[in-house]
């Protein structure tokens, strides 16, 4: 059994410096990694990007992250990337990751994702070239989720995670106002999910959502957004075959 750590939107700045240190220190006792679901600092700036690094250096556990709409606020993602990268942390984007924990192989394919709504009230890619874009860029980051579980499927991987920021699913947007939906997420991720299979789906972005929710597939899908759990992370176990 794998035993999956997760949260997301944790909005690191220099006043939250060890907050959640002390929680992140027992994962050794419950979870076999960390999984962090974008949203990690407040504007995207490089100092609030190393509060969050000093938060999640040398813990006990591997620590594999995707970034939020607020880490790319600054217009400075890459360094972002870079400053969690130096203290441990496998950022992805459009890629997958392999962890072993206890000779389990644990793979975790990773965007931020985007939004466009859900079937029925979703935008399309007609019109201006602004909105065409839009969808598009949901798009990409939905093809390379897919491509990315698909190639993890062939790694002798015997559990698969999607991490992502948007939500994939309606259901774990429930409580947020209706208008906004197609500003939390997009089908698009979850047609990528159920298309390459996955065993977990983990996001954050809705902080008013609900946490359980499931793709037309079948996948489970969590919003881990710490105002939703209200903890320092949840934990999910997967059983491996």
């Amino acid at each position: 059994m794998i035993r999956v750590a997760a949260v997301g939107d944790i909005h690191m700045g220099a006043d939250t410096q060890g907050l959640l240190r002390p929680a992140f220190e027992t994962l050794h006792e419950c979870a076999d990694l960390l999984l962090l679901a974008g949203d990690l600092t407040r504007h995207g700036t490089p100092d609030e990007a190393r509060v969050v690094a000093q938060e999640v250096r040398g813990l006990p556990v591997p620590v594999v992250a995707v970034l939020g709409n607020h880490d790319h606020h600054d217009e400075r993602p890459d360094k972002v990337t870079a400053i969690l990268q130096e203290a441990g942390v496998t950022v992805l984007e459009g890629e997958g990751a392999v962890v072993e924990c206890g000779g389990t192989r644990i793979g975790i394919a990773g965007t931020k994702g985007f939004g466009g709504g859900f079937v029925g009230r979703s935008a399309g890619e007609f019109g201006e070239p602004l909105m065409k874009e839009f969808v598009r860029y949901t798009r990409r980051s939905a093809d390379a989720l897919c491509t990315a579980l698909k190639e993890l499927e062939g790694q002798d991987c015997e559990v698969r995670v999607a991490l992502t920021h948007f939500s994939p699913v309606a259901d774990t947007l429930a409580g947020e106002p209706p208008e906004i939906y197609p500003f939390l997420g997009s089908y698009l991720l979850a047609e990528a999910i159920d298309t390459a299979g996955a065993d977990l789906s983990v996001h954050g972005h809705a902080h008013r959502g609900t946490e359980h929710g499931m793709t037309a597939g079948g996948v489970r899908v969590r919003n881990v957004a710490q105002p939703v759990i209200r903890r320092a992370f949840n934990v999910y176990q997967l059983h491996t075959t």
